[in-house]
């Protein structure tokens, strides 16, 4: 299952900060929509123990407009983006990414949307389709021969 055993330390993110286009679909979520990806993240990240809702709801409150992050926000969704590095094994930056969740918000979003995509937890299926997808046994292959 992903995130169960980390890779080894030292791995990177398979998408840049600035690759929002590669996906049109997260990256209009993330832009228009921050508290909605961010809620879909976050439940995947923790593997469902937070629902969508809550942690969508939480970011938003701590959002003070929609422009302009807060400190309280960055730190609230740089947690998050901490955990995202653990589950895979990617090197810990955690002043880098501060400033990257301060003053590149939404594409920090992107990216961390991207890189659950990336790596098979689809964060818009929601934890429980993710974790059915990941414990379920693989179709066996039937032999053609008599």
């Amino acid at each position: 299952m992903a995130g169960d055993s980390p890779a080894a330390v030292g791995q990177a993110w398979t998408t840049g900060l600035c690759d929002c286009c590669d996906d049109c679909n997260s990256c209009c979520l993330t832009f228009f929509c921050p508290c909605v990806a961010f809620g879909l993240i976050a439940e995947t990240l923790d593997r469902g123990r937070i629902t969508c809702g809550t942690a969508g709801i939480t970011y938003c409150w701590l959002q003070p407009s929609t422009v302009c992050p807060s400190v309280c926000n960055t730190m609230y969704a740089w947690t998050y983006r901490q955990k995202l590095r653990a589950m895979f094994g990617m090197t810990p930056e955690p002043c880098a990414d501060c400033c990257v969740q301060f003053f590149c918000e939404r594409c920090a979003l992107s990216q961390m949307y991207r890189e659950l995509k990336n790596r098979g937890l689809n964060p818009a299926n929601g934890w429980v389709v993710n974790y059915q997808k990941m414990t379920s046994a693989p179709i066996a292959m039937q032999d053609m021969r008599r």
